[in-house]
Order: structure tokens, then sequence, then C-alpha cells
């Protein structure tokens, strides 16, 4: 039986350069992960139920233009994490004077801290590249720091049978059971959506979204 591959911990640092290289050298419409609309995110915030004056944060956020889909529903209290300085600096730009309605956290997420609490958690293919556990336990110890009890967690990963590589880095593909298991009995699944998301290349590509309250 051949042995599972070891995962060593990836170091911020390389991180951190690996994605500043990415966001330097492909445009926003490049990147494989590019949606014109972030369609199916915004549809599962607004199905939270959540008032506009709900604290939101984007973990990865990327150059995604989920900002300006929640700013134009009126949602007023809006943070985005990514490890990228460029990338952030590109949705700075993009959205001009609205910039400073944002709350812009720049580094990576298996290390950052919060200083405040938020009401929604918002992760589109951040946490699949998470292969080490020891940075898995780092990501979901500033989830519960951070995520309020009864507060929305909306989780986007690789699905079962999806990429099992990305951006030249590995990944790990989750489905409902899987993700459950690793979230723990603190969270409870609402529910679960799967798309395909067709890259610019036009490859497609398997994606769960996965909709949880943490219940304690």
């Amino acid at each position: 039986m051949a042995k599972a591959p070891i995962h060593l911990p990836m170091q911020t640092e390389t991180r951190e350069r690996h994605w500043e290289q990415v966001y330097n050298t492909k445009t926003c419409f490049e990147v494989s992960w590019y949606q014109p609309q972030a369609t199916l995110s915004h549809h599962l915030i607004e199905k939270t139920g959540l008032p506009t004056t709900a604290a939101l944060l984007d973990i990865g956020s990327g150059t995604s233009t989920l900002v300006d889909q929640l700013l134009l529903s009126g949602y007023d209290n809006l943070a985005v994490l990514d490890t990228s300085a460029h990338a952030l600096s590109l949705v700075r730009k993009r959205l001009g004077t609205k910039a400073t309605k944002l709350k812009w956290h720049h580094g990576d997420i298996t290390t950052y801290s919060f200083s405040h609490p938020v009401d929604l958690w918002h992760d589109r293919a951040t946490f699949h590249f998470l292969v080490d556990p020891s940075d898995r336990q780092s990501y979901l110890s500033r989830l519960n720091k951070t995520l309020v009890p009864q507060g929305h967690l909306i989780l986007a990963t690789f699905a079962v049978g999806g990429p099992d590589k990305c951006s030249g880095l590995d990944v790990v593909q989750y489905d409902a059971e899987k993700i459950s298991a690793t979230l723990g009995e603190s969270f409870r699944l609402v529910e679960t959506i799967n798309e395909t998301h067709r890259t610019p290349t036009g490859a497609e590509q398997l994606f769960a979204y996965f909709w949880f309250i943490r219940t304690t």
C-alpha cells in the first residue's frame, strides 16, 4: 500500500512570497479562481439574514469583487484579509473612495490576530491550501477566537473529485462529512452547494460551498 504524502508546514514568509509573485505576474482576470461576480458567496451571505450593519470578514480576499457587491447591497461593516499586499492595493484602487469603508488586514491567516469579533467569516479557496494539520489548527484557532457564537461561516473549498493542486500548490478536497469533522462540534452545517467553476482558460473545477452556524 502506498504511503500517504507527508506535507511539511509552509512558512509564512514562503506563502507570502508565493502569492505576491502570483498577483504581480498575473492580472486578476488570469488567475484560475477568477469570478466576474462572486454570485454564490453573495447569495449565501444574504441568505443568512444578517443585517447590513453586521461585521463581515473575507479571508483570502485577493482581488475578488465580493466586497464591491456587498457595498452595493448596503453592507457597511466589511473587512478583508489577504497575504498579498499587492492584491489588496489593487482592490483599494478599484474601489476608489469606497475603500475607506473597509477594514484592511494584510497578513497570513495562520499567524494573524484580529482585534474585533465578526458576525460572518467568509472564505472562498483559502482553507483548502492548508495541507498541514498544524496550519489548519492555527486557522481554526483564529476562526474560533474571532467568529461570535451564533455567527455564520461560509467556507468554499475544492470538492471531492475537484483539483488536487492549484497555483502549483497541493490542496485538500472536502465534502460535508470531512469539513464538519475538521471544524468540530461547535459548528452546525446548514447547507452545502456544489459549483462547477470555469477558469479563464475554460477548465472546470468542482467547488463545494458550506454554510455553518457556530453553536457555542
